[in-house]
């Protein structure tokens, strides 16, 4: 699926491939709530799973990528709810621990 020429699949696969930033994301006028909120949710998995690889010293990347995407999902929500966060390392955030803005 394409919006205004961002391959939503793609970006869901790989949020790194189409977009430069969380931030850029999140400030797309061209993608509803629920498709920023599901890029970012993906975005944030592959981010935690390049810091255990980093973790464990099978490479280095750039710390703060997962920062900056949870920063967005906040800002997006009202918030998210940790409780419903898988608790190992490798992490990921359901669809249900973002709460929606009031």
């Amino acid at each position: 699926m394409t919006t205004d020429g961002i391959d939503f699949d793609k970006a869901m696969l790989d949020p790194g491939s189409v977009f430069d930033t969380p931030e850029e994301v999140a400030t797309r006028s061209d993608l509803t709530l629920d498709q920023k909120i599901e890029i970012l949710r993906r975005w944030a998995y592959d981010a935690s799973e390049l810091a255990v690889a980093e973790e464990e010293g099978m490479i280095t990347g750039e710390q703060s990528l997962l920062a900056r995407v949870l920063k967005e999902l906040d800002r997006l929500g009202d918030g998210y709810d940790s409780s419903h966060t898988p608790p190992t390392k490798h992490g990921g955030i359901s669809r249900n621990s973002i709460r929606p803005k009031k």
